[in-house]
């Protein structure tokens, strides 16, 4: 059988404070280590789902702010404003976006290479499995073809 996944990405959990006042401690439900990387997923799709929804408001208030028509000076005044508003908070969430891929990345390169390494030979070993298949199905067909062109020494060709 099997022994469970494990992961070693970090858990961090509230210390117990020192004793100041009368706190108690819950300690942090037991979770298995893939509940704790789906939530760990989840949470990172929904702060990259976020700031790029906050990019495609910006825009589209941008486009929307720069029609062309007839408009006054306090209008052109106030829609400059509203642009430079939407535009620091569309480079707040570019800005973001790029920190959420660098500690991507960073999490990446210090994740378990063992296991990567575990799931690519699992890989490699299906594909070369299915490939072998193919090729016995490919050698099964041409032995079939061929043996209905061979001639017959009855027919005389």
């Amino acid at each position: 059988m099997a022994a469970p996944f494990q992961t070693d990405a970090s858990r961090p959990f509230a210390l117990p404070t020192a004793n100041i006042g009368v706190r108690s401690y819950e300690p942090a439900p037991q979770v298995s280590s893939e509940e704790y990387l789906e939530n760990v997923e989840e949470e990172w799709n929904r702060k990259v789902d976020a700031e790029v929804e906050t990019l495609v408001d910006g825009m589209i208030d941008l486009v929307s702010i720069a029609s062309i028509e007839n408009k006054d000076k306090f209008q052109i005044a106030l829609e400059s404003f509203q642009a430079q508003c939407r535009t620091e908070s569309m480079v707040r969430a570019a800005s973001s976006l790029m920190s959420i891929t660098y500690s991507l990345k960073l999490m990446l390169l210090l994740s378990d290479e063992a296991q990567v390494v575990q799931q690519q030979n699992e890989e490699i070993r299906s594909a070369s499995t299915e490939s072998n298949q193919y090729k016995e199905q490919v050698i099964h067909l041409l032995d079939d073809l061929l043996s209905q062109k061979t001639p017959n020494p009855s027919n005389g060709l």
